[in-house]
């Protein structure tokens, strides 16, 4: 199977990027979880084998999907923005790339009482739809597009 180049991203088929590869993702994520003490740690190894794109990761932190900007401040971002996380200005400088990962993947392994999203974890979720049952919010590759734009904010 041919890999997607960042060029070709926004041609590919949004199902088939959620889709692919998802079983071997999430077996991927739970391995680093237990192999881990995941709230010093964090999540070291990236979900997939290509790069993140950060210019994806800042559609997705303020698009429909995550809906990051309803509680961050989002620099660069042009939607309304909300003031009850922490603003993502400097992030980059406050956390490194294995703790950002674990944040989007799964912040309850940091803080059991957050208020953010588990966007990668299907496990120990409530009030779940039937329809999204058993399926992540933001596929392995949009984790690490997300995680792309957030190491741009220093």
């Amino acid at each position: 199977m041919k890999a997607l180049r960042s060029s070709d991203r926004p041609h590919a088929s949004r199902v088939g990027r959620r889709l692919a590869g998802q079983g071997a993702c999430l077996a991927l994520w739970a391995a680093q979880v237990l192999a881990a003490p995941a709230a010093s740690q964090g999540l070291p190894g990236p979900l997939t084998a290509l790069a993140g794109d950060p210019v994806n990761g800042l559609r997705i932190a303020q698009g429909r999907e995550a809906q990051c900007a309803l509680c961050h401040a989002l620099p660069g971002s042009t939607v309304r923005q909300g003031n009850i996380g922490p603003g993502l200005q400097g992030v980059a400088q406050r956390l490194n790339p294995a703790m950002l990962r674990l944040r989007l993947v799964d912040s309850r392994q940091i803080n059991p009482d957050t208020l953010m999203p588990a966007y990668h974890s299907t496990t120990g979720l409530q009030q779940v739809g039937k329809a999204w049952a058993g399926q992540p919010v933001l596929a392995a590759q949009d984790i690490e597009d997300v995680l792309a734009y957030l190491l741009t904010l220093n």
